[in-house]
């Protein structure tokens, strides 16, 4: 299963990236984070629906300096095949 995730607001230069990356490896999800160019971070994250519902509320409100605004996301039934979980730039 898949969780695509995109957050708005002072998501950018506030270390959003890494901080998911760490807790995608905590949670043991695969997949990728990275910056938009509308100021906006992606997460796409692959493994069992109960793992990403913890993953999601384990990141929603971000890394300290953040002020997530918006969260658009959906489950979606199919596999990504990833292999790891990493940080796109």
């Amino acid at each position: 299963m898949l969780l695509h995730i995109i957050f708005a607001g002072r998501v950018q230069g506030v270390g959003f990236r890494k901080f998911v990356k760490k807790k995608a490896d905590e949670f043991g999800v695969k997949g990728f984070v990275r910056n938009l160019p509308d100021g906006t971070v992606e997460v796409l994250a692959e493994g069992d629906e109960e793992t990403l519902k913890s993953f999601f509320g384990a990141i929603e409100n971000g890394p300290p300096l953040a002020e997530v605004n918006g969260i658009r996301y959906e489950f979606i039934e199919k596999d990504g095949g990833f292999d790891e979980f990493k940080i796109e730039y």
